[in-house]
């Protein structure tokens, strides 16, 4: 066990050195340390060759055609500088890509607006927004108080037994009225054929605010020049009229049709970001897998011994940049709430619609930066640094202790073919896990962390079932 020990700190001494022929050394000296034994003498012998040359390479006016260790040091300074400027671009790439999903999907996407808008439709908050404006067209053209005092006036005259005070009732009348209506408008608006009014009302507005945004009109119902988007309220309101006839409030059936809007929300840097939108909607598709081309070149441009390191740098750089985002949207919808008028939108209304619209920003934010978490826990953990090694070596240990328990046994056929193949089976499962992340349309961070635990039982259950990698002694021969 000493030897299997000090083997461990000759593994950080040979990664340190910087020669090429460090990741030999290395393999050599794990194997050893995994199958718990002491260094054969063939690859102690190929362990001081591999070291003697390295000393030669660095001493001076030896093996380095570019000037030594300072012409080393000078290319792995501009290497890292390419991979930091290459990083940066990961995070603006990756701030694009989310915003251009968001854009194709949620704002473009007419099914995927109106699955955001339906449950608006029972917002306690948006309904009493939407009994009022409705409640407030109706009473706007039918004046109940003063068709009440205008009758009662008519009656005291011609009826000399009904005294003039009696017109004085007809405030009273008036706000009854109104309270008749606005409880039948609530009625209607808590009624099933409500929802398909509003479904229908959010279609038509949302087809004409997705031909302004994309170009293919200058002008179209549901979004006015000024950037407010709207909800036409004609349809619902003739639904009232309708029930307030058949419930005997004959007053609006001389009301001609009345065709009010209800602000969704209003913003001129929308009509100033149509362009903006439009090249997101195009570039959708491409710009996630440029990100993670760049990301690629990133590690790829890194000195040959810090590319895991990169690798790591790559998951902060994407966790950084959705850490950004999710700011931005925070600050965006404080002002957002600040700017809209009290006598367009209630505040309580107002923030029940912009919420429903950026959950699903919101979610991708989450899950983009729970798979930066991971990616740069992978990079982290698969690293030389002291940590990685000592949870490395506690992940090993506990292998062979569960594995532990097979000896003494004969080997199962099913452990002898997934010990066989157990590269492909464990490349196999990772590429399983990278395609439901790529191809779901819509992942959740929620998703991200499944997808990654789902991924770690099954490699964690191809380890134990296969038992442990066979060892290649005699390297001396190579």
């Amino acid at each position: 066990m000493i030897d299997t020990i000090a083997g461990g700190q000759e593994i950080a001494d040979a990664i340190e050195c910087g020669i090429d022929q460090r990741r030999t050394e290395a393999e050599i000296l794990m194997e050893a340390a995994e199958s718990d034994r002491p260094l054969g003498e063939s690859e102690r012998e190929e362990l001081t060759r591999l070291r003697e040359l390295a000393a030669h390479r660095d001493a001076p006016g030896t093996g380095d055609p570019a000037g030594g260790r300072a012409g080393r040091e000078h290319r792995g300074a501009l290497r890292w500088a390419a991979t930091v400027v290459l990083l940066a671009l990961v995070a603006v790439l990756a701030v694009g890509s989310v915003l251009a999903r968001f854009a194709h999907g949620e704002v473009l996407d007419t099914d995927r607006y109106i699955r955001i808008v339906t449950p608006l439709g029972a917002d306690p908050a948006l309904q009493s927004e939407l009994a009022d404006r409705i409640t407030d067209a109706i009473m706007d053209h039918v004046d109940v108080e003063a068709i009440t005092a205008q009758a009662l006036a008519a009656i005291t005259e011609n009826n000399p037994r009904v005294p003039a005070a009696f017109v004085g009732v007809a405030p009273l009348v008036g706000k009854q009225a109104r309270d008749f209506v606005r409880d039948t408008v609530t009625s209607v608006l808590a009624s099933n054929e409500f929802e398909a009014l509003w479904i229908q009302a959010n279609r038509q507005a949302h087809t004409g605010i997705a031909a302004v945004l994309t170009g293919h009109a200058h002008a179209a119902v549901g979004m006015s020049e000024d950037g407010t988007v709207s909800v036409s309220l004609g349809p619902i309101i003739d639904r009232v009229r309708t029930v307030l006839t058949e419930e005997g409030f004959t007053f609006v059936e001389q009301v001609p049709a009345i065709d009010r809007s209800l602000v969704l929300f209003r913003s001129p840097e929308l009509v100033e970001a149509r362009w903006w939108v439009s090249f997101l909607d195009r570039v959708d598709r491409v710009a996630p897998w440029l990100t993670v081309l760049v990301a690629a070149c990133a590690v790829r441009v890194a000195p040959k011994g810090a590319r895991r390191q990169a690798f790591s740098w790559v998951g902060v750089a994407l966790a950084l940049a959705m850490a950004t985002l999710a700011v931005a949207i925070g600050i965006a919808r404080s002002a957002y709430l600040h700017a809209v008028p009290a006598e367009v939108m209630t505040p309580q209304a107002a923030a029940t619609v912009i919420d429903a619209f950026l959950v699903p920003l919101r979610t991708t934010v989450r899950a983009v930066f729970a798979a930066a978490v991971v990616i740069a826990l992978a990079g982290f953990l698969s690293g030389p640094s002291r940590s990685a090694v000592a949870v490395r070596e506690g992940y090993n240990r506990a292998l062979a202790a569960v594995r532990s328990r097979r000896d003494g046994r004969d080997q199962q056929a099913i452990e002898s073919a997934v010990g066989r193949f157990r590269g492909p089976l464990l490349g196999g499962i990772i590429a399983v896990a990278v395609i439901v992340l790529v191809f779901w349309r819509y992942p959740t961070g929620l998703v991200v962390v499944g997808t990654v635990l789902v991924t770690v039982a099954a490699l964690l259950a191809v380890e134990l079932v296969a038992g442990p990698r066979p060892v290649r002694r005699d390297r001396s021969h190579r």
